[in-house]
């Protein structure tokens, strides 16, 4: 295990970037690098030890489609007739109309 130093250059995943990219050491805690500062786009982060954060996009997607299934039973599909009769109804309703902003020179 080598010893860092302020300064040194180091890989590490970039949060900004996301790569792994060139980085310096920023400050040192037990031996170990606590902050690094990417040397490509200058922004400070805690030291990844090269690995990229888990996406937190996918977590919240399947918790939301798992808390969808809980409240769906097998036995509650509508009939195809039931919806090709909403269908007509929703495309006859007016559409809403949409304020335009216009910007005016004083």
């Amino acid at each position: 295990m080598p010893d860092y130093r302020l300064g040194d250059i180091i890989d590490d995943f970039c949060v900004r970037c996301k790569r792994i990219m060139n980085h310096a050491v920023v400050s040192v805690l037990n031996a170990e690098p606590a902050k690094v500062r990417c040397r490509t786009c200058h922004s400070d982060h805690d030291y990844r030890h090269e690995q990229a954060p888990p996406p937190k996009v996918d977590s919240r997607k399947a918790a939301l489609f798992n808390e969808v299934l809980k409240t769906v039973s097998p036995g509650d599909t509508q009939p195809a007739e039931a919806v090709a009769e909403a269908a007509p109804e929703a495309a006859q309703a007016d559409p809403p109309k949409l304020k335009s902003k216009s910007k005016t020179k004083k």
